[in-house]
């Protein structure tokens, strides 16, 4: 009995699809990242050491004086590594002989999900350590605008630098939206501060900017066990980190008594928290919302 094989053309052809789609939908995806702030791991480095220095103090001068007091820089050092994760699917024979666009993009698809929900995952679980792990707001509480605009002074009462974001649940911020009198401006650049290509990635979780602070949502925070409420976050881009080594890296490997093609894609990543006192949880309702009023 004859079998027909994949031929190299098509087998790559078909990877090529999953792939690029995979990665459009993994950038696209993950809002919460996207707001951190980015390093990039050199070739070759094992970590990236990000420093922190204090506050610098001036005094006061008198003329003829010499200065006879100096500054400390008081600096600290964070240690960022990657780890690696990754998934794998098979590419049948008959189905790239087929050359089913749209069937590869759906695994594409499939794929860039899974990516992008990992990685927000990975960054929403950094919230709930930040300001010592005391969180704003409290549980049976919505997120009215009043607590809104009490967690954004509350940033800035402790100096966190700007660009400032908070990031909930889509549950939590309609009650911020529906206690409103008047919808904020939503047009521009999301990111006060940002670049075209981050907002780019963010423009399908914004929502509004409210004192210059930019809200976004994501679906990706679950609920506190024992409540029905979650922890979104206020913080300041400088308070996160994202390090990343290799954004996406695919190996394939032939199994012929399977008539298919194994295709292992795998990142390497890791997701930190720069300084504590950048950011703080924020704890309010996310149980589900009426639609019936």
């Amino acid at each position: 009995m004859a079998i027909q094989t994949a031929t190299t053309g098509n087998l790559e052809d078909a990877q090529n699809i999953i792939l690029a789609k995979a990665r459009y939908t993994a950038e696209h995806n993950a809002p919460t990242i996207q707001l951190f702030e980015k390093f990039t791991l050199p070739q070759g480095a094992k970590q990236v050491t990000v420093p922190k220095v204090g506050q610098a103090t001036f005094e006061n001068l008198i003329d003829g004086v010499d200065m006879t007091e100096s500054a400390d820089i008081g600096m600290t050092t964070t240690d960022l590594t990657t780890g690696e994760v990754g998934c794998k699917f098979i590419l049948t024979d008959k189905m790239v002989r087929q050359q089913n666009d749209s069937a590869f993009e759906m695994v594409g698809r499939q794929l860039g999900d899974g990516l992008a929900r990992k990685k927000d995952r990975d960054g929403i679980a950094l919230f709930s350590a930040l300001n010592g792990g005391t969180a704003l707001g409290e549980d049976n509480k919505d997120m009215e605008i009043i607590n809104l605009a009490a967690c954004i002074a509350y940033a800035r009462s402790q100096k966190y630098p700007d660009p400032v974001n908070i990031v909930h649940h889509p549950n939590a911020v309609y009650m911020c939206m529906s206690s409103m009198a008047v919808v904020p401006e939503t047009a521009g650049d999301p990111l006060p501060g940002g670049d075209a290509d981050r907002s780019k990635l963010l423009k399908n979780f914004y929502k509004m900017r409210f004192d210059n602070v930019g809200v976004f949502q994501t679906g990706n925070i679950d609920v506190i066990s024992g409540t029905v409420s979650g922890y979104g976050a206020i913080f300041s881009m400088n308070a996160l980190a994202y390090l990343e080594s290799v954004g996406f890296n695919r190996e394939d490997e032939r199994d012929a008594s399977l008539r298919a093609t194994e295709v292992v894609v795998t990142a390497d990543y890791g997701v930190f928290e720069l300084d504590d006192g950048y950011g703080a949880p924020m704890q309010y309702e996310i149980g589900t919302i009426a639609t019936n009023n």
